[in-house]
């Protein structure tokens, strides 16, 4: 394990643990990799849209850290549960911009197409979501590889280390789910 995983991982258990000054050590050492990740998410942002980088960043940071009994284990679920909370403040303000009674107008989401969050793309974000919740319901384990995968912007192998199952697992889940998603949302 890289020197720096070693001491994420070793700050996540002192912070769990209710060490205050591990939680202030553990910023300055994730922040680039939380930027880096929410530049991922905002790069088809319009210009001049009201949700910035850094404050996705900083919103990210003060839920996770309103997150009681985590149970950190270690680096890859820290940053797995990092890029969940993202997704979810990036829905919220793509339904905010775009609110309207539920169900007024389908909308057809090709899930390889979709570039995470363009000007155009705000209702095809929340459809998504919104289908990546029901799916979630009968096949957990799926969803969850898809949304790290696709949300999240991990590798087979840092979702390995989320979720404790193989590369060949995961692999078949992405192919499982993105046929029932691309069917789902085709409705």
């Amino acid at each position: 394990m890289p020197p720096e995983s070693v001491e994420i991982t070793g700050l996540l258990i002192a912070w769990r643990d209710g060490d205050q000054a591990a939680f202030e050590r553990l910023w300055s050492l994730v922040y680039g990799d939380l930027l880096r990740t929410a530049r991922r998410y905002m790069r088809n942002q319009r210009p001049g849209n009201t949700l910035q980088t850094t404050a996705l960043v900083n919103e990210a940071w003060l839920r996770l850290a309103g997150v009681t009994n985590a149970g950190w284990r270690d680096r890859a679920q820290f940053f797995a549960l990092s890029a969940q909370v993202m997704r979810r403040i990036l829905v919220d303000a793509a339904r905010a911009r775009h609110a309207r009674k539920r169900g007024s107008r389908a909308i057809k989401v090709n899930v390889d197409d979709v570039p995470v969050l363009s000007p155009e793309q705000d209702e095809s974000i929340v459809a998504l979501h919104e289908t990546l919740e029901e799916f979630a319901k009968t096949a957990p384990r799926q969803a969850r590889v898809v949304e790290l995968r696709y949300f999240g912007g991990m590798s087979v192998e840092e979702i390995g280390a989320v979720m404790r199952i193989s590369p060949r697992t995961i692999e078949r889940d992405w192919d499982f789910a993105r046929v029932w998603l691309k069917r789902e949302l085709a409705k």
